[in-house]
């Protein structure tokens, strides 16, 4: 029964890393369009500038041109950029559904040329902090509106990433509702469906695997985790 068990287990877990890993891909390739759209706009300016003196003297036509370059700078100017394209892939992706649910984003990331870490365990541990975040968030909105003695509140994700004391330091915190349920030591994941802590086992076992450090605390409607990988 054990073995059966454990066998379960690591399907289910390799299934989990298989399916991230297509989707790191998938973001990969969205963001690179995103850098060549950029590696455009640069290439492109000087013929911005000759088709707007063209246009001089139509006021109607200039404005129609400036209002379309404006929706190509928007897009532009929501990247962030790390440093690194696999992170910028899955940081951009996640956090612009993040912002789509209607969360109040704060992130901050610079990572490191050379790193210890694999960037697919990187992608993994930030995809799963950020997607148990906003699971966290969305069932506080949910509890704000089923509960009318609720007071309506801000869900909020704030994401640092960069060197600390030498070494890669992650951090992600999000508003929550009440206290998060513990078993153990162990936080377990807001989702109601049995076997969906996965994504926390998940980066447990890799930072355990890169002899990392990870602290996770919840006070005052806030939850936060922090890693720290050595370079």
């Amino acid at each position: 029964m054990k073995f059966t068990n454990l066998l379960f287990g690591r399907m289910i877990e390799r299934r989990i890393v298989e399916y991230q890993n297509d989707l790191i891909t998938k973001h990969y390739d969205e963001v690179q369009n995103i850098y060549k759209t950029m590696r455009g706009w640069r290439h492109d300016y000087h013929n911005h500038i000759q088709t707007l003196l063209a246009l001089s003297g139509n006021e109607e036509q200039v404005r129609e041109y400036l209002l379309k370059l404006n929706d190509d700078l928007t897009m532009v100017d929501t990247v962030i950029k790390t440093g690194n394209i696999m992170v910028d892939a899955i940081l951009n992706s996640k956090l612009s559904l993040i912002k789509s649910k209607h969360i109040t984003v704060n992130a901050k990331a610079v990572v490191p040329a050379e790193l210890k870490i694999s960037e697919i365990d990187l992608c993994a541990i930030i995809g799963n902090l950020l997607e148990n975040a906003m699971e966290a968030c969305l069932k506080q909105a949910e509890d704000d509106e089923s509960n009318k003695d609720n007071k309506n509140s801000e869900q909020f994700i704030r994401v640092f990433i960069g060197v600390l004391k030498g070494q890669l330091y992650i951090s992600v915190s999000n508003s929550v509702r009440g206290v998060v349920k513990k078993s153990g030591k162990t936080y377990l994941s807001t989702k109601d469906s049995a076997g969906h802590g996965f994504g926390l086992m998940r980066v447990d076992r890799i930072v355990d695997k890169y002899d990392g450090y990870i602290n996770r605390q919840n006070e005052e409607g806030v939850f936060a985790t922090e890693i720290m990988l050595p370079l």
